[in-house]
């Protein structure tokens, strides 16, 4: 069962969840993969509401959103098993079925192909507007130095060699699993 909310009256919730850690789901045929993301922004784009992510290049997630460009955002609400975002924050949706290893619960989607997940109950459903790769040479020195050093393999767990991609996303439902 979903209870539908306005977005913004969450938006403390969301934000808080995004700074500790809520997960990104996409979907391509079968596949339902869910990232561990701590950046992104929640925003009025267009007259929309907007959610923008940044996901590496070499991310598996990146592959998933360019042949399917919907996700979902899933974040805590109450009590959950933290080890859901270690675990997605750590393993490859290239190497491992996470739903499957973490026997997590997917909710069916209201208005996009991509599910929710029952034990990060906020749902945000997605459909990217507009995506943008970041530049390099655009960036303060600073900024490349702290998050692009180039000493790490894009296809590591903590990589840095390659940026990010902005996809910004309007958000057209948002609701909490009960």
């Amino acid at each position: 069962m979903k209870k539908e909310i306005e977005v913004f009256n969450y938006a403390n919730e969301i934000m808080s969840g995004v700074k500790t850690g809520v997960l990104l789901t996409t979907k391509t045929d079968d596949k339902v993969n869910s990232m561990t993301i701590s950046w992104g922004t929640l925003g009025i784009e267009w007259g929309r509401p907007i959610f923008t992510v940044f996901v590496r290049e070499g991310r598996f997630t990146n592959s998933q959103l360019e042949k399917n460009a919907e996700f979902t955002i899933n974040v805590p609400y109450g009590d959950f098993d933290k080890k859901i975002l270690g675990f997605c924050g750590a393993k490859s949706g290239r190497d491992v079925d996470k739903i499957k290893e973490l026997d997590l619960t997917l909710e069916a989607p209201a208005k996009t192909s991509v599910p929710g997940i029952k034990e990060l109950p906020l749902t945000l459903e997605c459909k990217v507007l507009y995506k943008n790769k970041q530049e390099g040479s655009k960036l303060p020195e600073e900024i490349n130095n702290a998050f692009y050093p180039q000493d790490v393999d894009s296809s590591f767990h903590g990589s840095n060699k390659d940026y990010h991609v902005a996809y910004c996303a309007e958000i057209v439902s948002a609701y909490i699993i009960a």
